[in-house]
């Protein structure tokens, strides 16, 4: 295999564990996918919401998981970018709850590890089967 599509194999190995940390609500798994430094960025509701992983994590362990509620996986990637070897942008897509998630994904390859350094997003409300 090539550089590149071992890089895009491992970027896509972390964006399955991104899904699956975000669907089962486990904050450890999300901590090794994320930069400790990684910055979680939106603006959709109004002014500007910026946290870093200390903030992060911890609502994610204290909401609801979408698995608790036997919600079906709605997850996929859109695409990978590359620029460079160990700089990606991932453009990702998931649903929780009654809200349609489409991601940005920035991602460094650091010690030969690659992590999210940061999450920008926009969500939409969509109707939910009863």
């Amino acid at each position: 295999m090539s550089g590149r599509a071992d890089a895009e194999t491992a970027v896509r190995a972390v964006l399955g564990a991104y899904f699956d940390g975000l669907y089962q609500g486990d904050r450890e798994a999300l901590e090794g996918v994320f930069h400790p430094q990684a910055v979680y960025a939106t603006a959709t509701e109004g002014p500007l919401l910026l946290l870093h992983m200390p903030e992060y994590l911890p609502m994610v362990a204290r909401r609801e998981p979408p698995a608790a509620r036997r919600e079906e996986r709605r997850d996929r990637i859109v695409s990978v970018e590359f620029a460079g070897p160990v700089t990606a942008l991932a453009r990702v897509e998931c649903a929780m709850g009654p809200r349609r998630y489409s991601d940005f994904l920035t991602m460094v390859q650091v010690e030969g590890r690659w992590q999210i350094v940061s999450k920008v997003f926009h969500f939409e409300h969509f109707e939910t089967e009863s």
